[in-house]
C-alpha cells in the first residue's frame, strides 16, 4: 500500500479544494464540487468563491439563492452549510442523527422538551411554514400558544431539529442585511427528501477532500460508524505518513508533491482548515490556535506554499476600507508580495463602494 508524505496530500488538499489555481466554473459547480460550502455567517461563502474561481462576482451566488438552486441549511456537525438544493435533500437525511441526539441532550433545551410528543410540535411547525418563511421567534411564538407551559426559544430548537429548515433569504444575500427566516426545505425547492445514502456522502467527502481517513470523513459531516460503510466500497487506499490508512475513489489521483502552491487568502470559516481529523496537512496545531476562538469563530487566513501561516482582517467605513494581514512569521519577499496583491483585489471587491483602500502587513510577533 503506497504512502503519501503530508506535502502530497496537502497538495491534494488544494487542488480538490480549487486551490492550486482557480477554476473557471460556475459558482454552482464549484459549491457542488467543494460539497458545500461552511455558511454559519451569512458572507464567508462569497470569500470562499472568490478565492477558488475566476471573475466570480456576488451576484452570481445571489441568484443562486433567490432561485433557490442552492440553500443555506444546517447539515454536516449541526453547522449551517451553502449547498446545492439537491446535495440539501440528499444529504439531511444522513446526518438527521445529530439532532435527534442533540435534542435529547442539549443543555439549554433538553429538559424543556422531554415530556413532549416532538412529533406532534414538528408537524405543527410544517403547518405554519406552509404559510410562508416565519422568523424563529415567531415560529416559537406561534407553537408556544398550542405548548404555553414550553419556552418559545426551545420549541424553536426541536422545529429545526425535527425538520430540514433553510434559512431563507434575503438573510446571506451579499449587501444585505436580514433576519434568520426559515421554510422547510422539501417544501422551499419543491422536491422530496432523499433516502439515506451514508455511501454517497464518503464519496462526495473524498471527492471534495481526499484522500483521507475514516476519522476525516467523520469530523467532516459529524457522525461515526462510516468505517463500516466505508469497508463495504470500492476506493483506493494509502498510508499516511503515521501509518493510518486514506481513503479516496479510484478514479481520482493525487498530484505530485513538487507541484507548485501560490500564496492566496482563504475566507473566514474555510472549510479546507476545518474538515479533517487531522489538519496539520494545512495547517499547524499551533497556528491553528490562533486562527481559530474559544468560541469557534474562524479569521480569514493567508497560505503560503500550502501552508496557514497567518490571518486577515478587513476594516471598513462607508469611505474608506483596509485590510490587515497578519503573518505569524517572516515571509519571503516574492510570497509577501503575491498576498499584498491578492490582498489589494480583494478589499476592492469586498468594499466596492468605498473611495480609497489600503493594505497593512503587521511585522510577525
Amino acid at each position: 500500500m503506497e504512502t503519501l508524505s503530508r506535502r502530497a496530500l496537502n497538495r491534494a488538499t488544494l487542488e480538490r479544494q480549487l486551490l492550486l489555481r482557480r477554476a473557471k466554473m460556475s459558482a454552482f459547480d464549484a459549491i457542488e464540487h467543494l460539497a458545500g460550502l461552511q455558511a454559519q455567517a451569512p458572507f464567508p461563502p462569497y470569500f470562499g468563491l472568490w478565492s477558488r474561481l475566476e471573475g466570480f462576482q456576488p451576484s452570481e451566488l445571489v441568484e443562486l439563492l433567490e432561485s433557490r438552486r442552492v440553500v443555506r441549511i444546517a447539515l454536516m456537525r449541526g453547522t449551517v452549510h451553502l449547498v446545492t438544493a439537491a446535495d440539501a435533500l440528499a444529504w439531511r437525511p444522513v446526518v438527521q442523527g445529530i439532532y435527534d441526539r442533540d435534542l435529547k441532550q442539549n443543555t439549554l433545551h433538553a429538559a424543556a422538551l422531554s415530556g413532549l410528543d416532538h412529533s406532534a410540535v414538528a408537524s405543527a411547525a410544517r403547518e405554519l411554514l406552509l404559510r410562508g418563511p416565519m422568523p424563529g421567534n415567531a415560529l416559537g411564538a406561534e407553537l408556544a400558544a398550542r405548548w404555553s407551559d414550553v419556552p418559545k426559544a426551545s420549541l424553536t430548537h426541536l422545529a429545526r431539529g425535527r425538520l430540514p429548515l433553510v434559512q431563507t433569504p434575503p438573510r446571506a444575500i451579499w449587501g444585505k442585511a436580514g433576519q434568520t427566516t426559515y421554510a422547510c426545505l422539501d417544501e422551499w425547492v419543491g422536491a422530496p427528501l432523499s433516502p439515506p445514502s451514508p455511501a454517497s456522502l464518503i464519496a462526495r467527502y473524498l471527492r471534495a477532500f481526499g484522500p483521507a481517513t475514516v476519522a476525516d470523513v467523520q469530523t467532516w459531516a459529524g457522525i461515526t460508524r462510516l468505517g463500516e460503510v466505508a469497508s463495504s466500497m470500492d476506493l483506493r487506499r494509502y498510508r499516511d505518513p503515521d501509518g493510518r490508512e486514506l481513503l479516496d475513489l479510484p478514479e481520482l489521483t493525487v498530484p505530485a508533491e513538487d507541484v507548485p502552491a501560490p500564496p492566496r487568502l482563504l475566507g473566514p470559516f474555510d472549510q479546507t482548515i476545518l474538515s479533517y481529523a487531522d489538519r496539520t496537512r494545512v495547517i499547524s496545531d499551533a497556528y491553528r490556535k490562533r486562527v481559530i476562538s474559544h468560541n469557534g469563530l474562524v479569521k480569514g487566513t493567508l497560505l503560503v506554499d500550502g501552508q496557514v501561516c497567518g490571518f486577515w482582517e478587513i476594516k471598513a467605513t462607508r469611505k474608506a476600507a483596509a485590510i490587515e494581514l497578519s503573518p505569524f512569521e517572516k515571509l519571503g519577499k516574492r510570497d509577501l508580495a503575491a498576498l499584498e496583491k491578492s490582498a489589494g483585489e480583494l478589499v476592492k471587491w469586498a468594499e466596492a463602494a468605498a473611495e480609497t483602500y489600503d493594505v497593512r502587513t503587521h511585522p510577525p510577533e
